[in-house]
């Protein structure tokens, strides 16, 4: 059997977020080659600023796994993970970290405040950026460009 292509699928949540008028980015947590849990961006539709696909996407496997820590857990996620994710990331003991597109003005992995590398960090998981990162820049880029030329 054909092990899933767990960013695609992130990609897939992304576009589904976009659909929704939401700011498309999706993710993905996978643990023993099999998809835990999956979720798009959802601030908007739930009027919740927390309501990240990383926050939702932990939050979905750690009710289903009935556990606070995901520490044999992988998250895929579209784009580069804010502070409020990169925290949550850190509290789930997550265990990798595969995102597309860096976020330069949001991002908290290895842009700005470059959270896993702080001291007071209490777990980093691997980080792997770069994974699918035209595509995720790609439906971002289009995403903003629909909204700004309407």
């Amino acid at each position: 059997m054909k092990r899933p292509d767990f960013m695609s699928l992130a990609l897939a949540e992304a576009e589904a977020a976009a659909a929704r008028g939401e700011v498309p980015v999706g993710a993905v947590i996978a643990g023993n080659g099999e998809v835990v849990a999956k979720a798009g961006n959802r601030t908007r539709e739930l009027s919740d600023p927390t309501a990240h696909a990383e926050m939702l996407v932990i939050r979905e496997a750690s009710k289903k796994l009935s556990a606070e820590r995901l520490g044999g857990m992988d998250l895929y996620v579209t784009l580069e993970p804010c502070a409020m994710c990169a925290g949550a990331i850190s509290f789930a003991r997550i265990r990798r970290l595969y995102f597309g597109a860096s976020d330069e003005k949001g991002g908290a992995v290895v842009s700005g405040v470059r959270f896993f590398s702080s001291p007071t960090c209490h777990h980093a998981p691997e980080i792997y950026p770069g994974i699918a990162e035209q595509e995720a820049s790609a439906i971002l880029r289009d995403f903003f460009r629909l909204r700004r030329d309407g």
